[in-house]
């Protein structure tokens, strides 16, 4: 019993490590070129109520996908192209919200070239750092993609 409860501390030790470093990874690699003026600030992952979708989306998607989901925030114009803009994902799958595929790419991440070398972060991964659960991850993924889809331009 001991030694599962000391594999299971350094798995988790483990993947908020590897949380915090993809973040920073993602920082640095976005940040273009030549461009000194760039302030970059990696913060661990914040732990967020898993039943509450605004708190989770203003905390891990506005800094790229900005407030309304139009892909301006704050950390938008150090990327190469500009983080997608959420609220047209409905118009541009034929008007209908592609639920599954919000739901894979923050299960999974997505290999966006706006991002460049680096992926957009891997929520599914991160939020069972944070939970420990994976019910409770699911919670969390659900209810982003449920927020998301009310952003949908009308």
């Amino acid at each position: 019993m001991r030694n599962k409860r000391a594999s299971a501390f350094y798995t988790t030790s483990l993947v908020l490590l590897c949380a915090v470093g993809l973040i920073a990874a993602l920082l640095f690699a976005a940040v273009p070129s030549g461009s000194q003026n760039v302030t970059v600030n990696p913060k661990p992952i914040a732990y967020t109520n898993p039943g509450d979708a605004r708190q989770m989306y203003v905390t891990y998607c506005a800094p790229c996908h900005g407030m309304t989901g139009e892909g301006n925030g704050p950390a938008a114009p150090a990327f190469k192209q500009a983080p997608a803009n959420l609220t047209l994902l409905a118009k541009t799958h034929g008007g209908k919200y592609p639920q599954d595929t919000v739901k894979t790419t923050l299960m999974f991440g997505t290999n966006v070239p706006a991002h460049g070398d680096a992926k957009m972060p891997v929520w599914g991964d991160l939020f069972r750092s944070l939970d420990g659960d994976s019910a409770v991850s699911a919670l969390r993924i659900r209810s982003l993609t449920d927020y998301i889809k009310t952003l949908q331009a009308k």
